[in-house]
């Protein structure tokens, strides 16, 4: 049986965690609900056209990467449907990741120069004797 103090902590994180998140909505609920206004209700990518009926399916793409940067004139954002959206983020984690660059900052990343098999023979070598 879980103790009072126990059952108290879980109590104050189950609070901490739905507060995040109900704030994390009603954030992006200002920004889509803006961008809705702003732009015409088309996919930037693939032109795909959306009503009502479907508006669930178009999401707000911020074009920089950072969720936290919502200007109000909407320069950072672009209606995509959730398949090119989902495209879009593949493609950028994969340019991260081999480019050789660092997106978020453009510094060049650092490169291992380091070699594990210098003294594989001498090491082999040794071994065998």
């Amino acid at each position: 049986m879980p103790s009072k103090k126990t059952t108290i902590n879980k109590d104050k994180l189950d609070k901490v965690v739905a507060e995040a998140i109900k704030n994390r909505q009603s954030r992006e609920q200002d920004y889509r609900a803006k961008a809705l206004k702003l732009y015409p209700w088309i996919c930037g990518r693939c032109e795909r056209e959306f009503s009502r009926q479907n508006l669930i399916e178009l999401t707000v793409h911020h074009r920089n990467h950072d969720h936290d940067d919502n200007p109000e004139d909407g320069t950072n954002w672009e209606l995509l449907c959730v398949y090119c959206h989902e495209n879009e983020h593949s493609r950028f984690a994969d340019q991260v990741r081999g480019d050789g660059y660092n997106l978020i900052n453009d510094k060049p990343r650092e490169v291992a120069t380091g070699n594990p098999f210098a003294d594989l023979k001498a090491m082999m070598e040794d071994k065998n004797k």
